[in-house]
């Protein structure tokens, strides 16, 4: 009896002090869309209509009924804002692009919006935060170009009144990647928007603002910016976005590069939002997602092929790698698609928690 018990507090301590916490969903769905709402409640979303979430820091996953009619949708996006109340969005051409909202913890699903153009397809989505209320939150929807225009979508309720507006003209090819839903940053106190994009003729960085001060910017607020330190290809771009403020000072990072060629190279830029510089130092292949973690001071990234962290703002990045001495898997870092820290969500229901730990573990 004391042997095992010995045996149950060693495992006990492994456990608490592992870098990687793989686990277990009610699913083998790609999963493309989580959201931290923070207290425990987070919520995730992927291929065949999938919704996750959980109350509990995610020791328990519950798997949602699937809205009317979105059985074969894929949810690449999730804005969540309680434990009850969540919206989804599904990309894919024409009506197959569209947004539900559940209230009731997703016992009942309503259908928000459908894209009503028939050859278009959405990207990303966010909450317009001069507009949030959880009841009826104004949202921002970005599609690809329609007739070489991108498009985006707002609603100040998120429920009718959508009006639609073109942005820029888009180049041969050109596409905003629906990875992770993180394409699209949004920083609506400042009255900041970014997106990236990327394809034959190169990534660019859309940058938008209301109102505009700044010189950089044209008359109608928005400046485009050749991104020529991310690759060129018909799967190349920017893929992520993210920021962060320091002394009044707002940071962004952007990662990419080839999601067919996950292993070749990792594009990375980052920026004090109006000069832009290629990492020193890039991820080590393809990143679909990026965000920063203020507790730690360290930004991080992650793919198909593994995680990188930055704790210079993006200049140079290094992988975190799995702890064999804790008995971590040793593909605990990588096959990940989205992120909301501290968890990570990818292919065939694969979910983890990412601990401070890691991020401590990974400083030089």
């Amino acid at each position: 009896m004391r042997y095992a018990l010995i045996l149950v507090v060693l495992f006990a301590a492994t456990t608490a002090n592992a870098q990687w916490e793989i686990q277990t969903a009610p699913t083998t769905a790609d999963l493309r869309g989580i959201d931290n709402v923070g207290k425990g409640i987070v919520w995730a979303s992927g291929s065949d209509g999938t919704v996750l979430r959980t109350t509990d820091d995610g020791a328990h996953w519950q798997l949602c009924p699937t809205p009317p009619g979105a059985e074969k949708l894929d949810f690449r996006g999730i804005q969540a804002f309680d434990e009850k109340t969540a919206i989804v969005m599904s990309t894919g051409k024409g009506p197959l692009s569209r947004l539900y909202k559940t209230t009731d913890a997703c016992q009942s699903w309503k259908l928000l919006f459908t894209n009503p153009d028939p050859e278009g397809s959405w990207a990303a989505f966010t909450v317009d935060e001069k507009y949030w209320d959880k009841e009826k939150p104004g949202l921002i929807i970005l599609g690809n170009p329609i007739s070489g225009q991108f498009v985006m979508w707002w609603s100040e309720n998120g429920e009718n009144d959508w009006k639609r507006w073109q942005t820029r003209p888009s180049t041969v090819g050109e596409v905003v990647f629906a990875a992770s839903n993180t394409g699209l940053a949004n920083d609506s106190d400042d009255g900041i928007r970014f997106f990236g994009t990327g394809g034959p003729q190169g990534a660019r960085l859309f940058t938008e603002c209301e109102p505009c001060t700044t010189r950089q910017f044209e008359k109608d607020g928005i400046f485009v910016q050749p991104m020529s330190m991310f690759a060129k290809g018909r799967s190349v771009g920017i893929f992520s976005i993210a920021f962060k403020y320091q002394r009044a000072v707002l940071h962004v990072v952007a990662v990419g590069g080839d999601s067919l060629k996950p292993n070749e190279h990792g594009d990375a830029a980052y920026s004090d939002w109006i000069h832009w510089h290629a990492a020193a130092t890039p991820p080590h292949g393809f990143r679909s997602a990026v965000a920063y973690d203020a507790a730690t001071k360290t930004w991080i990234t992650v793919g198909p092929n593994g995680t990188d962290i930055s704790t210079d703002d993006g200049r140079n990045w290094r992988a975190l790698r799995p702890n064999s001495a804790l008995h971590e898997p040793e593909d605990a870092d990588r096959d990940w698609n989205a992120l909301s820290l501290p968890f990570v969500v990818g292919p065939h229901g694969r979910i983890g928690r990412l601990r401070p730990a890691a991020l401590k573990a990974g400083k030089p």
